[in-house]
């Protein structure tokens, strides 16, 4: 067996040119176009590649993006007041603050602090509450990317036995809630997970979101399985790699996401729906 890709990158091209319809509809009517704060603390490089790679997406996407470049001594009051001004300003409907931030800040505190209308990263509690209750309103953009991966390769989830490796708050818990709402039955390991290889060995569905290069092996993979390795690591040489080992687990499975160009392009488009859903809500709110 010789598994189908899952390709992200033609997927997200496609929905944000759809988007980009949708935004020029908007302003043919009179409407205002769509307005993305974007923040950055800090100069991290791969931060500063995923700010660019949204700037561009924008762009494409006929999405206004506000760039607020901090530097790396930015107190978190000063974050925090920038993220209230924001909040206020009707002209801005979407903010993203790109994480991680540094130390001597508190994401929680940021991030709770985003107005969940707002929130079109999809990290506030709000709006993951709204979810674990089967109400999404602003969804995770990763674990929502993911959702419209599997409807490429799966008319139907429900009944299918799901595997979601990781369990952070951003990826691995609204991930496991998007699939429950899709009617898989639903396994989280992690880093207290006894017997991983058994648990990988009766997914349908597995998704990898662990953040660690390889941890998946490509023998434990159920055959006809459908893989999508969300982890995107550096290694030494300089090449990017999932957690899943995949030339062997291709061998396996029937659909499997490529690394690069699988999830991380399908996060940037539910980014831009997302704030396309946001600008939707604020017309309805102020009438």
């Amino acid at each position: 067996m010789s598994a189908l890709m899952l390709d992200g990158k033609k997927l997200a091209a496609e929905l944000i040119d759809n988007l980009a319809l949708q935004v020029a509809k908007r302003v043919q009517q009179g409407k205002s176009s769509p307005a993305l704060a974007v923040i950055l603390v800090g100069s991290d490089p791969a931060s500063s590649i995923y700010v660019r790679n949204k700037r561009h997406a924008c762009e494409r996407a006929g999405i206004h993006s506000l760039m607020y470049d901090l530097s790396e001594v930015t107190t978190q009051e000063v974050l925090l007041a920038l993220i209230s001004e924001l909040n206020r300003n009707n002209a801005v409907h979407g903010i993203l603050v790109q994480l991680p931030l540094p130390s001597h800040i508190d994401s929680t505190l940021v991030l709770e602090s985003i107005h969940p209308h707002k929130d079109v990263d999809g990290f506030h509690p709000y709006n993951i509450g709204r979810l674990a209750v089967r109400l999404p309103d602003m969804r995770s953009c990763t674990p929502y990317g993911v959702m419209r991966l599997l409807a490429l390769a799966h008319d139907d989830l429900k009944g299918k036995h799901a595997v979601v490796v990781g369990a952070s708050n951003h990826v691995g818990r609204p991930m496991g809630l998007e699939l429950l709402m899709a009617g898989c039955t639903v396994t989280t390991c992690h880093r207290f997970t006894v017997d991983l290889a058994a648990h990988v060995a009766r997914a349908d569905i597995l998704i990898a979101a662990a953040g660690k290069p390889g941890l998946v092996r490509g023998e434990w993979i159920k055959l006809g399985a459908t893989v999508v390795d969300v982890g995107i690591n550096r290694l030494e040489d300089g090449r990017l790699c999932g957690d899943v080992a995949f030339d062997v687990a291709a061998e396996r499975a029937a659909w499997i996401t490529p690394v690069p160009g699988g999830v991380g392009p399908m996060t940037v488009a539910m980014l831009l729906e997302n704030t396309l859903r946001a600008v939707s809500k604020a017309d309805a709110l102020l009438g």
